[in-house]
């Protein structure tokens, strides 16, 4: 059987904390109401919209009635922090109004992830009508192992990895990683302890999800492209948080660097200042 190497690469978000400093907008009283395993989130009157926040500038005062804070950061990143009324619609329907908006600006990654997602789904399905080669296969209690020409199935407790030529596919307790390393793309999907993640990755563009379980709103989206769009954005995306029912707040980022640093960090900080972790 032949053997091919593929990398896989590793993602990982630190959080950090920033302080805040300079005098603020509004700083209206608040109180907790959520109070799910990840800890209580403030039920937000008016946003708190410091001076300044790490990186970040803040632009004027609070507009729409203390509802919405636009900052600038460095090489002209732009960052506007909502505060959004569910009035009974689902927190996911507003969040994806915000995505929607937002990817506007980068159609370029969107077409890309686009092609790479439809042209994934036929070569999974040519493989699976394909069959050819030597077979081997390996089976013991908890331990299934096959292997038919290129492809090769690995089945062992908790770790499921499938090897198609150049594609494979692994499936580490709740967590499925797929890559091709023809294509230079990759699709992680998991859910642990309720909390859910997606990464898919092609090329010069990368899309990141993530979500926690529970009632509570806390999710983050990011859309990162290496070629900049016609006005130059090379990162879009949002934190999101709030209890259940809302309000949230959400913080927009629009930036001309591709990796997250500190404005992302920084637009967080804002949303963490205004409703908790």
């Amino acid at each position: 059987m032949t053997t091919r190497p593929l990398l896989i690469p590793v993602l990982c978000a630190a959080a950090l904390t920033a302080a805040c400093d300079g005098d603020s907008v509004r700083i209206s009283s608040t109180h907790t109401e959520d109070t799910d395993s990840k800890g209580a989130l403030k039920v937000v009157q008016t946003l708190q919209c410091p001076q300044t926040m790490g990186s970040l500038t803040r632009k004027g005062s609070a507009s729409e009635g203390g509802a919405v804070c636009t900052y600038v950061g460095p090489r002209g990143a732009e960052v506007s922090l909502h505060l959004v009324m569910l009035d009974g619609a689902p927190a996911t329907d507003v969040l994806k109004a915000f995505e929607d908006r937002l990817s506007a600006v980068m159609p370029q990654a969107v077409a890309q992830l686009r092609a790479a997602s439809a042209e994934g789904e036929a070569a999974s399905a040519e493989a699976d009508a394909a069959a050819a080669g030597d077979r081997a296969s390996v089976s013991a209690p908890g331990v299934d192992i096959r292997a038919e020409g290129d492809d090769a199935t690995v089945r062992l407790p908790g770790l499921h990895i499938e090897s198609k030529g150049e594609e494979a596919s692994v499936r580490i307790g709740g967590f499925h990683i797929d890559a091709s390393e023809g294509e230079g793309s990759v699709d992680i999907r998991g859910s642990e302890g309720g909390d859910n993640v997606s990464v898919q990755a092609n090329q010069d563009a990368a899309e990141i999800r993530t979500s926690a379980g529970g009632g509570a709103t806390r999710a983050s989206w990011i859309l990162t492209d290496n070629r900049p769009s016609e006005a130059g954005w090379r990162l879009v995306g949002y934190e999101a948080r709030g209890p259940a029912g809302g309000p949230i707040v959400v913080a927009t980022v629009r930036a001309r660097d591709r990796e997250r640093g500190r404005v992302f960090e920084d637009a967080k900080d804002l949303v963490t200042l205004n409703v908790g972790e």
